[in-house]
């Protein structure tokens, strides 16, 4: 019997000793309390989670946004980037028809401010969050990151984004905000809620992932690879593009160790260590 509890002792200490060797913390949020209280939908939808590894040094943070075309989806942390040397934060936001155009956006630089300004409490670096996620999510990060006022009005400069890696986001305006104005998903627009419209020289590294042009959703690589060549025509040379052949839309288990090499790469380049070799 004695033995029994010297087992059951040294089992207990290191389940002790994992659960602190990692942070994780769901349903966070990040409205000040007023807000949360005036509006019941944000306060139940503006949350987010967020999971650190342990480390001696701060880590750099990726910020995921899930898809589900602005209208559907949960946060969620990815299992390909869990335990990859980063801290992982996925926040929710409103969806419409609830809410319509630019509420989401409102939300998702609201989440993007506050870890900007609590992620170092976790063991995050706030010099090195990058922005990502699939589809309606890159959509988001794409907008917080080139149009520039949505973080301005939390007075964080977008530039102050480590890197921008958006996976089959719209460039051009979200079909979502096509569909609350009554214009069809087929018909492009490309005005001040497309990440295009505010292509610029000096803006963060960029890397757009995206499926086969074939088997993607209408134009969805054909938009990122044109969003590609007019910031490199506006003087902006660190905008890359990656087509994953024979991938459809949903194509982001093979894009997950390319967001994970750039954020190395991105990393290596702001601590002026050698770039691993591909």
């Amino acid at each position: 019997m004695r033995y029994l509890f010297v087992v059951l002792a040294l089992l207990f200490s290191a389940c002790a000793a994992s659960d602190n060797s990692t942070t994780l913390e769901k349903d966070i949020p990040y409205y000040p309390q007023a807000i949360r209280d005036s509006n019941d939908y944000i306060n139940s939808r503006a949350r987010l989670d967020v999971y650190c590894p342990e480390s001696e040094a701060p880590l750099p943070v990726i910020v995921w946004f899930h898809a589900g075309g602005i209208r559907g989806g949960e946060k969620h942390l990815p299992d390909a980037l869990v335990d990859r040397g980063a801290c992982v934060v996925s926040p929710n936001y409103r969806l419409s028809p609830k809410v319509k155009s630019p509420a989401y956006i409102e939300d998702a630089a609201a989440a993007v401010a506050w870890i900007f300004n609590n992620i170092a409490d976790y063991g995050g670096d706030p010099l090195l969050i990058f922005l990502s996620g699939h589809s309606a999510g890159g959509y988001l990060s794409s907008m917080l990151t080139m149009d520039k006022r949505w973080l301005e009005a939390h007075d964080i400069d977008a530039n102050d984004v480590a890197g921008l890696i958006p996976m089959s986001g719209h460039t051009i305006t979200h079909f979502t905000v096509r569909e609350e104005r009554g214009l069809p998903g087929e018909t492009p627009v490309i005005d001040e809620l497309a990440p295009i419209y505010y292509v610029r020289a000096v803006a963060p590294p960029i890397l757009l992932i995206t499926g086969d042009r074939d088997k993607e959703l209408l134009g969805r690589y054909e938009e990122n690879a044109y969003f590609m060549r007019m910031m490199k025509v506006a003087g902006h040379d660190d905008t890359r593009i990656v087509e994953l052949k024979g991938q459809d839309h949903s194509m982001t288990e093979p894009a997950f160790p390319l967001l994970l090499d750039e954020v190395e790469r991105v990393v290596a380049l702001r601590r002026g260590l050698p770039e691993t070799a591909e």
